[in-house]
């Protein structure tokens, strides 16, 4: 496991990017080599896919040839709705990069049968060799995806009821009005991140501090699903400044130490 410490959001966004960016191209894919890529919503990757946007834009990167599955999407919402995650993607990544729209998969919430969606959604992954690299972002509360505190640890794609603290969390979305905010999403499950070869975990703000402290610091708990990760062979945790104020003063420096500081300075391109 690593941790990469960033002073800022920004700069935390821009390694991110870099590190996405990076893993793509020594990847070489093409017409029979995709890559297969993980991708969150939210507020905290915003900053990494702006930052994709210009790599694709200056001809350092190109997602001809990577195929993508999102984490999550709320059940009952139009996929035209501005706040669907299909919109999300679709405004704030996809429709800025090459990327065929066959080759982005996003969970329906409108499914006739949201069970066989789920089932659906897992064997496109496995038709696609796999995940490569995760990228994920955490609650408050240390849920990755919409898998909330208390869900199992080995869990597979399916569908969830949300935790009152995500729905308040979320009702910044839609205009602070409570009764607005879906109350159930599908989501893959904890089992179905943990297979991919690599995660890569995004943790900005100080109100997430506590939560990556339960990340790293305690023991694997199905009541902060992300400290699951610890277990994962390939799992790296991007973080700025403020999300480290909950950690021990060792931790942190020994994530600065000189072997961690170069393992960021390889990125630079």
């Amino acid at each position: 496991m690593r941790l990469v410490i960033l002073d800022n959001y920004d700069l935390a966004s821009e390694w991110a990017a870099k590190y996405i960016c990076n893993r793509i191209i020594q990847f070489k894919p093409g017409q029979d080599r995709y890559f297969t890529l993980g991708l969150p919503t939210g507020s905290t990757p915003l900053g990494c896919y702006k930052k994709l946007i210009e790599y694709h834009k200056n001809g350092h990167l190109s997602f001809k040839y990577v195929k993508t599955f999102n984490m999550d999407e709320y059940v009952g919402l139009p996929r035209n709705h501005p706040e669907s995650y299909h919109s999300y993607m679709w405004n704030n990544f996809f429709k800025h990069i090459d990327i065929d729209p066959n080759n982005a998969h996003i969970l329906d919430g409108n499914a006739a049968d949201l069970q066989a969606e789920c089932d659906a959604f897992e064997n496109k992954i496995k038709e696609a060799g796999g995940i490569d690299l995760f990228v994920g972002g955490i609650g408050p509360d240390g849920h990755i995806a919409f898998n909330e505190p208390g869900s199992s640890l080995v869990s597979r794609t399916r569908l969830k009821t949300l935790a009152m603290d995500t729905i308040l969390a979320n009702a910044k979305y839609f205009d602070g009005d409570l009764s607005k905010v879906p109350t159930m999403a599908l989501t893959v499950g904890v089992g179905t991140v943990m297979d991919a070869r690599e995660v890569m975990i995004l943790i900005t703000g100080a109100h997430k501090a506590f939560a990556l402290y339960k990340a790293i610091e305690e023991g694997v708990n199905h009541m902060w699903t992300v400290s699951a990760f610890q277990q994962h062979p390939r799992t790296i945790f991007v973080c700025d400044e403020d999300a480290t104020l909950e950690l021990r003063v060792k931790t942190v420096k020994y994530f600065k130490g000189d072997k961690e500081k170069n393992f960021i300075k390889e990125l630079n391109f």
